[in-house]
Order: C-alpha cells, then structure tokens, then sequence
C-alpha cells in the first residue's frame, strides 16, 4: 500500500487555490509517497484544464518524484448526477466527463465522484430513492464508455449522501454494469457515521475497491450524543481490522489521507498515525 494525501488536506485545498507545486513539496516534506489532486470548476486544476496544461502539470509531478495516480471531486454536491431538475444532471454529466477526460490527460488511473444525493447535510437536494438510483444508473452509463476509452476507473465514493449506505446494494450496482473500469472508492471515516464496521465493506466489496481514502470519526452516544470527524487514530475507527482486511484482499493502492480542516501540524500529525497505524515507515 502507498501512503498518500489528499490536496483538500493543505492550507488551500478546498477551495482549489493550493499550488500544485506547492502541494507536492509539502506531501514530500511531511513524508507522504503520494498525493491526489482535487479536481473542480474553478481553481487551480479543472474541468476547463487543457490538454497541453495537463501535460505540463504531469512534468511537474514527475519532477517530483511524488506518486499522482488519482483525481477527487466533489462536484456532485453542487450540481448532481441525480438532481430532481434534468438540466442539472445534464451539466453533472458533462463536467463529469470532461472530469474524466482530465484524468486522462493527466495521465491518472482513477477518478473520485459522489454518486449524487438522496439527502445529505452537505447538500439542499432531497430525491427519492429509486429515482436517485435510476438517475445514477444513468450518469454512469454514459461516464463508463470514456472511463474505458481513456483506461481511467470511475469510483463511486461511500460518502454522506443518503445514497448506497449499504455494502451489499453497492456492490451489486457495480457487479450490473459488468465493467472492470467501475469501482468503489472506499472512505473508512465516513462508514463509522452511519453505523457500519470498516472490515465487512472491504470483504464484502473485495477487489471492487479500486481506491481507498482514510479518516477517523469519534462518536460519543447517550441522549445529548456528540460526533465528529478528528485526527487517525483518535476515534472509532478499528484500525487493525480494518487493515487487516485490505491486506485480506491483497489491496495494494493508494491510502489518501482525507484530513480537514487544515491546521499548521495536521499534516505532520497524518503521517506520524499513519506509519505507527500501517507501519509504512519499515516498508523499504
């Protein structure tokens, strides 16, 4: 496995302003391997990013020396693939090709998306279930030809969206479509918000996860219970499980730590939990 971190984690990340060059000298200098890079519609890199400014950015990468294999977005928040409105998820659709097309460019292997939205308290939509489903089926009917075309894996996140809270549901809409070039892009911290244990998702998802992105959740239960995302290590995630269980599968990708909100030591605090947590600082 390849330790890595999430452009979203830097001073600037979220809102897409943090120099690539200044995202792949801090990934080495906190002793990250590898970095993915946020990919939005404005800011430092987006769906707008030409061919020959993909390229330049890929030199820079591998100037580097730092791993860029994977692309995130979150665009589905703003405009989603399952919106009740159908000029929305037609524009959803687009910059989510033009999303792909980027990766590819860039020379990536997988693109992150949010599969839509049920109801999520990031977003205002609220869309029936069936429908948000058939939506999706949708959207990736028509990502999944330029996703195969370009050899990029299309991975559909777990996140807080109302949507796919259940291992099983997931992996049974990927199995549908029957291509290799479909998968998940498994986030642990967020499987502990909604009530699910780590271990089985991997072993019931299996070689379905294509990437995986780490966090912790801390969630304190009585009648004035309290929750929250906080630093790996720190919360409820069972890591030697979990762990445990990506080595079952024999996952050897990307681990991107996904750590918000940046303060001046998260990043350096990220690496310490993951080399005592995963054990990458003995790995030759």
């Amino acid at each position: 496995m390849i330790k890595g971190i999430s452009y979203l984690s830097f001073e600037n990340g979220l809102a897409n302003t943090e120099s690539i060059e200044s995202a792949l000298a801090q990934t080495k200098t906190f002793g990250f391997d590898a970095l993915e890079l946020g990919i939005s519609t404005d800011g430092v890199l987006t769906t707008n990013t030409t061919k020959s400014e993909c390229l330049k950015i890929r030199q820079t990468i591998n100037d580097s020396g730092v791993f860029v294999d994977s692309l995130a977005t979150g665009i589905s928040w703003g405009v989603s693939p399952t919106s009740n409105d159908e000029i929305t998820r037609k524009k959803s659709i687009s910059l989510h090709q033009d999303a792909l097309k980027v990766a590819g460019n860039l020379g990536c292997k997988a693109l992150l998306i949010v599969p839509g939205v049920v109801k999520s308290p990031i977003s205002s939509d609220i869309v029936r279930y069936d429908r948000a489903l058939d939506r999706l089926r949708d959207a990736v009917n028509q990502l999944l030809p330029i996703a195969e075309d370009l050899d990029v894996d299309l991975c559909l996140e777990n996140v807080w969206n109302g949507f796919f809270y259940s291992p099983i549901e997931l992996r049974d809409f990927i199995d549908s479509f029957d291509s290799n070039k479909l998968g998940v892009y498994l986030d642990i911290g967020n499987l502990i918000g909604y009530q699910q244990h780590p271990p089985h998702w991997i072993e019931l998802l299996n070689s379905r996860i294509k990437r995986v992105q780490i966090k912790d959740f801390q969630e304190n239960f009585d009648w004035t219970g309290s929750f929250s995302f906080c630093d790996i290590g720190a919360g409820d995630v069972p890591w030697k499980e979990t762990i445990a269980a990506l080595n079952s599968i024999h996952y050897q990708n990307t681990i991107i730590a996904e750590m918000l909100p940046w303060d001046e030591t998260i990043l350096a605090r990220t690496s310490v939990a993951m080399d005592q947590l995963f054990d990458f600082n003995s790995k030759p």
